[in-house]
């Protein structure tokens, strides 16, 4: 949800250069970028000391003519301050305030992508607002037949996810129309095979099952080239946004205005409006996860039809 801001700022500075630092995911998702000269995975928060080791992280990044922070998180801040970089900018917080240099007050009730542009255009002179599609640089797969991708995992938490049984209804009501693809990340396997256990005996067979078996950037190739993506909200889902993949989402606990899909045409979101919804939380905390529990195959199958693939 950053790739905008980041495309913002390739347009407002002539010639620029990247270094993009995060998690280890993030990194192998952006380093493709035609401007990208580094790309650093941040593991400080495995160090025993993560504010000795944010220094020393600091020390090797060096100063920049322009540092944004995209986390409000305090190490992120702190990571800026250390470089010893004049311009820093972040959103506003205690921490932020206390370190960086411009800490712009940023609504928080937009889409994550607006929120993050902004930052990126806090200095810009005659911004018309316009938020560009989401970005990614690596080539889609090409597969012969048409494909459906179906992702179960959310790693945020067990609350944001959909079950297992329900994603393989549907993957076997479009078997006859889509070949199948089951994705998720080393600690969704058990969930892959629960769902290609379900195919197997209701007599489907063509899928393979790619849980755990993909690297970061073969992920996101294979997303690309689906011609149907299923999905919770997560990380995935908006991989197949930035390929304008049509997508069915299935939002539970969290606040879809903030992080569904950005300016994909073909997108539908599936939720139900519940008292206790958005909790935000990784586990329901009423244990009854209706958010979810609510959501059929049916309902979701009947939106696919919608599409008109």
């Amino acid at each position: 949800m950053a790739t905008p801001a980041i495309e913002l700022l390739a347009l407002q500075y002539k010639d620029v250069k990247f270094t993009f630092v995060g998690s280890y995911a993030s990194i192998e998702t952006l380093k493709y970028h035609p401007l990208c000269q580094r790309a650093v995975v941040d593991n400080t928060k495995e160090a025993s000391n993560r504010y000795l080791a944010t220094y020393k992280l600091a020390n090797e990044l060096g100063t920049f003519n322009l540092a944004v922070n995209f986390r409000n998180q305090l190490h992120s801040s702190l990571l800026l301050r250390l470089t010893k970089t004049v311009v820093c900018i972040s959103r506003a917080s205690w921490h932020s305030m206390f370190l960086l240099s411009h800490t712009p007050k940023i609504s928080t009730s937009q889409h994550l992508v607006k929120q993050y542009a902004q930052l990126a255009m806090i200095d810009a002179d005659n911004w018309d607002g316009h938020v560009p599609a989401l970005a990614l640089y690596i080539q889609a797969q090409k597969f012969n037949r048409a494909t459906l991708g179906i992702n179960a995992g959310a790693t945020y938490g067990s609350a944001k996810r959909w079950y297992p049984e329900r994603f393989a209804a549907v993957a076997k009501e479009f078997s006859d129309k889509f070949d199948i693809i089951i994705f998720g990340g080393p600690n969704e396997v058990e969930m892959a095979n629960e769902i290609e256990n379900n195919l197997k005996e209701s007599g489907v067979r063509n899928y393979k099952n790619l849980a755990g078996k993909t690297s970061i950037q073969e992920l996101c190739a294979h997303i690309a080239g689906c011609s149907l993506f299923i999905s919770n909200d997560s990380g995935p889902m908006h991989v197949a946004a930035a390929y304008q993949v049509p997508t069915i989402a299935i939002f539970g606990p969290t606040k879809y205005k903030e992080t569904s899909q950005w300016m994909n045409n073909k997108s539908t979101i599936i939720r139900h409006d519940m008292d206790c919804s958005p909790c935000m939380k990784r586990e329901c905390p009423l244990t009854h996860h209706n958010c979810m529990k609510s959501i059929t195959s049916n309902e979701v199958i009947e939106e696919v039809k919608k599409l008109g693939l």
